[in-house]
């Protein structure tokens, strides 16, 4: 039985990629009909549906009663979102940024961690909780696409000549919506049962599992969309899509997880003393490398990859109480962390001013 599960686990793996390919394919076709711009598409149609797989992982272990898994799943992959597929986005080309992202998503990205960690002092994510969350999405997404709107313009041209077409095209859109919701739904229940197993088996808490594994496959769809973006030069949407993604995954997955789930979900005390903690310090260095000439270099992506290892080798240090741990955490502490730190300032300043100059 347990090596059908994991069978199933890999499988898992496979429907959320396609079923996610498929919603984002949909949904951004059917964005183009309403005039909405590739930034916004990025931030709001193709980062809900790049987290779909997310919402899908989180509302199933949240019912079968695996809280650890749905928190530690959002934590983990607004991480992995930032230091390694937006690190790895950068390393194909570097990426332009917007400078709309600088004054409004980026500090929204940064408030909503920090709002998620207040909410998580009490230990439990409860409805009233959910119902905040979820409200904050709804009003992002209509505030997003309503300047998107207001900026571009409607266009009506060719409407009359092409309206065999577009409610062809609409038709198949909402097929492939439709079809992909129910493989992510389907995908997400093997990954969760695979990831408990898995969890079982090795003796690694839920909270890992969630942070590490469940994290990185539900965030394939992400990385493939980067991938893609990047090569095909569509860098607004690279950047875009990892920011609103990691803001969909905390307002709109674990709000609504929490709306639903039978009872409050418990968020682990490790949760609330590092991981949660590092979420916010990864939306916080994204100030810096995005204001220092408004673009992603390679080496900037680099830097990131590098910061994901680093957290995940902690991670597993700590599961398994390494001898190796104490000197790990001492060099990130005291020697990695502060000169990073100083590196930033440095650039900051630097370009300061040459813009001043």
């Amino acid at each position: 039985m347990d090596l059908i599960t994991l069978v199933l686990f890999i499988i898992g793996f496979v429907l959320l990629t396609f079923g996610a390919d498929l919603l984002v394919r949909g949904a951004s076709n059917l964005s183009e009909e309403f005039g909405i711009s590739r930034l916004v598409v990025g931030l709001t149609i193709v980062a809900f549906g790049t987290s779909a797989p997310e919402l899908a992982v989180n509302l199933q272990s949240a019912w079968v009663g695996q809280p650890h898994l749905a928190v530690g799943n959002v934590v983990g992959s607004n991480i992995l979102n930032i230091l390694l597929i937006l690190g790895i986005g950068a390393l194909i080309v570097p990426l332009d940024i917007h400078k709309r992202l600088i004054k409004l998503e980026i500090p929204l990205m940064i408030g909503v961690s920090v709002l998620l960690l207040l909410l998580s002092l009490d230990g439990t994510l409860n409805r009233w909780d959910g119902l905040l969350l979820a409200i904050g999405i709804v009003l992002y997404t209509f505030f997003s696409i309503r300047i998107s709107r207001q900026s571009n313009g409607c266009k009506s041209e060719g409407k009359e000549d092409k309206e065999a077409i577009n409610v062809s095209n609409t038709i198949k859109n909402v097929f492939f919506i439709l079809a992909g919701l129910g493989l992510l739904v389907l995908g997400s229940k093997w990954l969760v049962d695979g990831a408990i197993v898995i969890a079982q088996i090795f003796g690694i808490s839920e909270l890992i599992i969630g942070l590490t594994i469940v994290s990185i496959g539900t965030s394939l769809p992400e990385l493939a969309t980067v991938v893609v973006a990047s090569l095909r030069g569509e860098k607004e949407l690279v950047v875009g899509n990892l920011i609103g993604s990691n803001l969909f995954n905390i307002l709109l997955v674990l709000g609504f997880t929490s709306l639903i789930a039978p009872t409050s979900i418990d968020v682990p005390h490790a949760a609330l003393v590092f991981d949660i903690p590092v979420m916010i310090a990864v939306a916080l260095l994204c100030f810096p490398i995005f204001f220092t000439g408004y673009m992603i270099e390679r080496w900037e992506g680099g830097l990131f990859i590098a910061f994901y290892i680093a957290y995940v080798l902690y991670l597993f240090l700590n599961a398994t109480q390494h001898a190796l741990l104490p000197a790990f955490s001492a060099v990130m502490l005291w020697f990695i962390i502060p000169l990073t730190i100083i590196m930033f300032v440095v650039l900051v300043w630097r370009d300061k001013k040459n813009s001043s100059g």
